[in-house]
């Protein structure tokens, strides 16, 4: 990771979706510029952010003259251009369910899991709570893990035999989720997926990290 790489990712290391892109560009070894911004970074209401995310959020990403925002659009941009087959396959079949996993964890994981759990219990400050919403979360989660032990109850990734684009996004989650004192019921397909992920060491470094800066915090 240098300074003067053409690849250039802006975000904080505690943000869930940046994570996301850094533990991709370390698995691709791709050499890239990280620049810490959001929370109490800043940077991202600066004209010079809006011109590249008029959006004004993390992650961020500038490709020589391409920059792409969004986290999976980021995704796809560096799986496609860097990721070669194991990435980015030929076959559109084999595209296609990758694109699956990764909007259903953007679409029901997420929301389960980040939005109602992690927002709503561990960011949100304990009298501002909502038990009710945060049980339904969890169930919620936890349906949302029990398809993910069946998917992979026949394949050590989400994608077949090697890690692949259809795991990053909901993979990502495990580490806080693993990490939150609620209950984890026993899931024996998502916790060996969970430990072969702990042996990779871009997954140490950028998806294992310290949230402790987010408890009870609303604001970023």
């Amino acid at each position: 990771m240098t300074a003067d790489a053409a690849i250039t990712i802006w975000g904080r290391r505690s943000s869930f979706n940046v994570q996301k892109v850094l533990w991709l560009a370390d698995e691709l070894g791709l050499d890239y510029h990280h620049v810490p911004a959001g929370g109490q970074f800043g940077l991202l209401d600066t004209p010079d952010f809006l011109r590249m995310n008029p959006h004004g959020r993390v992650p961020v990403l500038r490709d020589g003259d391409t920059t792409v925002w969004e986290s999976h659009a980021i995704l796809r941009y560096l799986a496609a251009r860097h990721g070669g087959s194991a990435f980015w396959p030929q076959a559109p079949a084999a595209r296609a369910q990758a694109d699956g996993w990764m909007d259903w964890a953007q679409t029901a994981f997420q929301p389960a899991f980040l939005g109602g759990v992690f927002w709503g219990y561990y960011r949100t400050p304990e009298a501002q709570r909502d038990a009710t919403a945060i049980a339904r979360s969890i169930a919620e989660t936890h349906e949302c893990l029990r398809q993910l032990d069946k998917a992979l109850s026949d394949r050590p990734y989400l994608g077949g035999d090697a890690l692949g684009l259809a795991d990053v996004p909901a993979a990502t989650a495990l580490y806080r989720y693993h990490e939150l004192d609620i209950p984890h019921p026993p899931l024996t397909q998502v916790q060996a997926w969970y430990e072969r992920l702990q042996q990779r060491p871009a997954y140490r470094e950028h998806v294992m990290v310290p949230f402790g800066e987010l408890r009870g915090r609303l604001d970023f």
